[in-house]
């Protein structure tokens, strides 16, 4: 009940702070007029996939190495999403509604519609604002906290923000609270959390430009707890929390930025947890016509991970969490376009951690056309017992055209050369050498637009 009433506290302090500077004044001769204005816009996705090879096999199952994998198989599907955003904006109150509905075509079912966002927001002058609601959340990079817009639901958090915005500095404070259903007698500990994988989420995130230099520095803090797994205690909280910061220097030809965060408390399992990541890139562009990026990234793992052999269970005990989770980040944007880290899993919930180095090159010979090329190489953060290190050689190629302001199209295909321990930590099929195209269609109009 103390968390309620510190939230309700919050929430009618901010309404009052950002309420008072903007309210009608009025004099002998003036009268401060407010004005509306109300957008509609139009956002449809569709994205065709074709796939050769490929996970077969689930992911709890023990691995015989010795055994035949079976045959590679090709998948082909199609897959759609559209939004209506509705926008309303007067002096200090704004208002945002996002239908949603996504899914594969032909689904049984018919896809999945619900409401992508959802929020009232209340501005200052002076810079200070609250917002509730269904919001979609993008800090730094997307990195740790993003939308994943690849994805065809995407994410979005029930909160409530508090922030302040001016000056080169932006300071915003987080809270949400999940669950699933109205609790009237039986307790939280039937239920468990929603929409996102959490109970509650509290974030301080802050950022700086600095000023005639272009330099912008972060610094996150995320607090998240996750609700016991024990059926003894399943109205226990967990605590983990994550702490790091973000750059970005952007001197006249180079984008240059780098982050570290470390994970440390207890998951939903009462294990602690010591996890850390690390990342750099560097961008240089000459000229308008090209450019050329590398980066490194990597991600901590569990030590003594290892891979169940055939007739084996697989279960092993972890003192210490070493694996680095990326919580609730744009996964697609890092470590390979192909998804094989951080969207699916590997054996018993562990991970051996990841170590991503690649290059790449942007060209735009055309006006509204970008062409793409880049190399990953792909390794585990620690080492295997009897496996190599390395996981395999990944290749990318993307296009890109801007049909006309609202309309693009993009094309793209990745070929994977995975290794012996890639066949064995994700469960690859007998080719392992695994092959993805794609092509995507994005319409984005507004529609309609007016003031009053």
């Amino acid at each position: 009940m103390h968390k309620f009433k510190i939230i309700r506290g919050c929430l009618i302090a901010a309404l009052i702070c950002t309420a008072m500077p903007v309210a009608a004044q009025t004099d002998a001769d003036t009268v401060t007029v407010k004005k509306n204005e109300l957008s509609i816009d139009f956002q449809f996705m569709g994205r065709g996939e074709s796939r050769y090879g490929g996970m077969v096999v689930d992911e709890s199952d023990p691995v015989d190495d010795e055994a035949e994998a079976p045959k590679p198989g090709k998948s082909n599907f199609l897959l759609s999403r559209m939004r209506l955003p509705i926008h309303y904006k007067r002096d200090w109150l704004e208002a945002h509604v996002t239908p949603q509905h996504s899914g594969v075509w032909g689904q049984e079912g018919k896809g999945s519609f619900n409401l992508y966002e959802s929020w009232v927001k209340f501005t200052s002058r002076q810079g200070l604002f609250a917002q509730v609601g269904r919001v979609a959340l993008s800090y730094d990079d997307d990195r740790i906290i993003g939308t994943d817009d690849w994805a065809m639901a995407s994410q979005s958090h029930d909160v409530l923000r508090l922030g302040y915005e001016g000056h080169g500095h932006k300071a915003h404070a987080i809270v949400a609270y999940n669950q699933n259903a109205e609790v009237l007698s039986t307790g939280n500990s039937q239920y468990r959390y929603g929409a996102q994988p959490y109970k509650t989420m509290h974030t301080l995130w802050y950022h700086y430009d600095v000023g005639r230099f272009p330099l912008g520095v972060s610094v996150l803090f995320m607090n998240i707890g996750m609700q016991s797994t024990k059926d003894d205690v399943l109205d226990k909280t967990f605590f983990q929390h994550l702490l790091g910061g973000y750059l970005s220097f952007n001197p006249k030809k180079w984008a240059v930025s780098a982050s570290y965060y470390h994970q440390f408390g207890h998951n939903e399992n009462n294990v602690r947890i010591d996890a850390w990541m690390a990342s750099a890139k560097a961008t240089f562009k000459p000229k308008d016509l090209y450019s050329i990026t590398a980066g490194y990234d990597f991600l901590s793992g569990d030590k003594n991970f290892a891979v169940p052999g055939a007739g084996q269970i697989g279960m092993s005990q972890h003192k210490v969490i070493k694996g680095f989770s990326t919580v609730y980040g744009s996964h697609h944007q890092f470590y390979g376009a192909m998804d094989f880290f951080y969207v699916s899993t590997y054996l018993n919930g562990f991970t051996p951690g990841l170590q991503n180095a690649y290059i790449g090159v942007q060209v735009t010979p055309l006006k509204g056309l970008a062409v793409s090329a880049s190399y990953h190489y792909l390794a585990t953060a620690t080492h295997l017992e009897d496996k190599d290190m390395t996981l395999g050689h990944e290749v990318e190629l993307q296009a890109s055209y801007a049909i006309a302001r609202d309309v693009r199209i993009s094309l793209g295909g990745s070929l994977m050369n995975g290794s012996k321990t890639m066949e064995s930590l994700k469960r690859l099929t007998k080719d392992s050498t695994l092959r993805w195209g794609w092509i995507s269609l994005v319409v984005n109009p507004r529609i309609f637009t007016t003031k009053w």
